[in-house]
């Protein structure tokens, strides 16, 4: 029977383990698909006749809807199966992406970018309530650290794949086999599943808390806000770095594929290090929302230096050397703020809480492609759109340091 057990409890820790590679991956695709518009956009964007402010729109649109469905997608994973929804959300959207490959203009683009938000409304919400009942604490860096990272990867992959397809054969074919690629995701994800270890599930049979209790604690709106500056930075170079260093530092698109891909996984890595390092100093007796909040802090600091590096850096070799920098440094931020995200909600809210929290982080993709597009449409240049994601970056610096309340549980009975 001991045997048995041994067994049972190795089967279950691999079964675990498998997860989360598997959360890791379907971020990566989640990342590959949202960013595949920035890998198209030098060819797409004439082929559609769309200004930068139209552009920037389109990019803008996907967050109109994938920001709202947060909360609710937050909802509904702390009371259905969490499982049977974030596959779900998987098919739509990679068939989102997939129709986008047959888009005739501005109209048809911002639908299917809003479809494209459904379904990804429902990653960060999902993994991080998997990650909260599977994963004890002490190891929870580093699994959001795998998730971390495949948001890294995924404009890597994405940006390295993707500008081979854009160089072969057009804008239209990186949306259609992005979006092919990742309904195979679906085949491993039903297999894995199924060996998750069962049991009693104390979350699953308490009475769900109400939003308006959830809603009154200043340290949710608090997290989303930091969330959002941590965000910012990240989504202004998957969404503008292809277009600025073909159009203003006139590299080929085979030279910005491989800069942008040197960039994201230096992010990978980053937030794999960080997660790991954050975890060992925790087992050693340090507080964890002190360390991870710190660690958050200089990330932000870093994601500042490192964009003003880029807008003034006087060479390629320079421009590279910044981005590696930025790169090392946005990696810091999903790996965290999820992690804080999780000890304020504890387990049993994990998923109303993150989907509350990503969704007010979402004002940056709603606001910020808009911006920088009306930035650079009015100056002409990139530098003062730089200028600008600085300045959030450090503003987030000083929310994490001066904003938020101290980092424990939240008793919210």
């Amino acid at each position: 029977m001991a045997t048995q057990g041994m067994q049972g409890k190795r089967s279950g820790n691999g079964a675990v383990t498998a997860l989360v590679a598997l959360l890791g991956l379907a971020l990566l695709l989640n990342f590959v698909d949202r960013g595949a518009i920035g890998v198209a956009a030098p060819l797409m964007k004439a082929d559609l006749h769309l200004t930068a402010t139209q552009f920037g729109v389109a990019v803008s649109a996907f967050f109109w809807i994938y920001g709202p469905a947060h909360p609710l997608v937050g909802w509904l994973v702390d009371r259905v199966s969490v499982y049977r929804l974030f596959a779900m959300g998987v098919a739509l959207w990679a068939l989102s992406t997939f129709l986008t490959g047959f888009v005739g203009g501005l109209t048809g683009l911002i639908v299917l970018r809003m479809m494209l938000g459904v379904g990804e409304s429902c990653g960060f919400s999902g993994s991080s309530k998997m990650i909260a009942r599977h994963v004890p604490p002490e190891r929870r860096g580093l699994a959001n650290a795998v998730v971390a990272a495949g948001i890294a990867l995924g404009p890597a992959v994405g940006t390295l794949a993707g500008g081979a397809i854009l160089g072969g054969w057009g804008w239209r074919a990186v949306f259609i086999a992005f979006g092919a690629g990742t309904l195979l995701w679906l085949v491993p994800w039903l297999v894995v599943v199924r060996d998750l270890p069962q049991g009693s599930d104390p979350e699953q049979t308490a009475a769900p808390t109400p939003y308006r209790v959830l809603l009154a604690q200043p340290a949710l709106w608090l997290m989303g806000l930091c969330n959002a500056t941590a965000n910012f930075c990240s989504f202004f170079v998957i969404v503008w770095l292809p277009l600025y260093l073909i159009t203003s530092r006139g590299l080929s698109i085979s030279t910005m594929a491989a800069f942008a891909t040197a960039t994201y996984v230096v992010q990978a890595l980053s937030s794999l290090g960080w997660g790991q390092l954050s975890d060992h100093w925790i087992r050693q007796g340090r507080d964890e929302g002190t360390v991870r909040r710190q660690i958050a802090i200089a990330g932000q600091i870093g994601m500042a230096i490192g964009v003003l590096g880029i807008a003034y850096a006087g060479s390629p070799a320079a421009v590279l050397a910044w981005l590696l920098l930025t790169g090392a440094a946005m990696g810091i931020g999903p790996t965290m703020v999820f992690a804080l995200g999780q000890i304020y909600a504890g387990p049993r809210l994990a998923g109303s809480w993150i989907g509350w929290q990503t969704g007010i982080a979402s004002i940056s993709g709603i606001f910020g492609p808009i911006v920088t597009g009306a930035i650079v449409d009015a100056t002409g240049s990139y530098v003062g759109a730089f200028v600008f994601v600085a300045a959030v970056s450090t503003v987030g610096a000083l929310l994490f340091q001066f904003g938020l309340p101290p980092v424990r549980q939240i008793d919210l009975a």
